[in-house]
């Protein structure tokens, strides 16, 4: 999923906006996602002590308050209508892992979640993604397993590294192109602050490329790569519209929402290549 470009471009006020409103409504009830209109906005403004009269002029919303509107109906509809139906389940996962792996007979790292006894399985999400990458790469370097910080360099000197190891680099952790995050949670039963602290760190991840791109004039794309139906859409709809706000704040450049990684990952990792060609041997430090 990419960013809508009808709100990709809205300042950091309107965001702020977004998440003074959401936490004062609420991101769900009753198992639907919350569409306020101008009047339940106001509402939330008057119990936060914030000036009405940015969303209402006498009888008359402002084009603030029309916006925020259309971005909570715009949040709601696509998690409702496009994320959900993509969310996997742990068989339907393991299927497409199988499928997968015996067409493509994979070299690459198809590595084990971290359950015990009936719950021991392979991270179906995770050898997804290593799969199609490996696929698509054909033969380009990639590190499906970074064991360091991704670090931006400048004449072999560092001059920005990321505080978090992330799962996926392309080509490497050095100068990467590409950086993704995967939260995979098939067997978890309730949404704990885990799986809450894995959003957060992608949002940290995201400031600091963002701090990159801004001072140092180098673009790294930053993925992340969710599922698990139950964790996501039955117990986390306010994590997953935190995360449309992410995305469209963004802080990440596109999120795959389950089966999605099998729908988009080849056409974006086609970019990765078409960046890594065009750069030859020089460092991303001069694109």
């Amino acid at each position: 999923m990419i960013p809508n470009p009808k709100f990709a471009e809205m300042p950091k006020p309107f965001w702020a906006n977004v998440k003074s409103l959401s936490q004062a409504i609420g991101y769900s009830g009753k198992g639907v996602i919350k569409r306020p209109d101008v009047d339940t906005l106001c509402k939330a403004f008057l119990k936060l002590d914030l000036n009405v009269e940015n969303l209402q002029e006498g009888e008359e919303p402002t084009k603030l308050a029309l916006d925020l509107v259309a971005y909570f109906e715009y949040r709601a509809d696509v998690l409702e209508n496009y994320v959900e139906p993509r969310l996997m389940n742990s068989e339907e996962a393991k299927a497409e892992f199988s499928n997968l792996r015996n067409s493509l007979s994979p070299h690459c790292p198809l590595p084990m979640n971290k359950q015990k006894g009936e719950k021991k399985a392979h991270a179906y999400l995770t050898c997804i993604v290593n799969m199609l990458v490996e696929k698509t790469c054909n033969g380009v370097d990639c590190d499906f397993d970074p064991r360091q910080l991704a670090t931006i360099t400048l004449d072999g000197r560092p001059i920005r590294t990321l505080s978090r190891r992330v799962d996926g680099a392309f080509p490497s952790t050095i100068n990467p192109i590409a950086l993704w995050e995967i939260k995979e949670y098939y067997y978890t039963t309730t949404f704990g602050s885990r799986v809450a602290d894995g959003v957060y760190e992608s949002l940290l991840d995201g400031l600091e490329i963002e701090e990159i791109r801004e001072h140092v004039e180098v673009d790294i794309l930053h993925y992340l790569m969710i599922d698990a139906h139950y964790t996501w859409w039955e117990c986390g709809k306010s994590y997953l519209c935190r995360i449309v706000d992410m995305l469209h704040m963004g802080y990440v450049d596109e999120v795959f929402f389950g089966r999605e990684v099998i729908e988009r990952l080849p056409e974006v990792v086609d970019l990765w290549i078409e960046r890594h060609n065009a750069i030859g041997d020089e460092e991303p430090i001069n694109l």
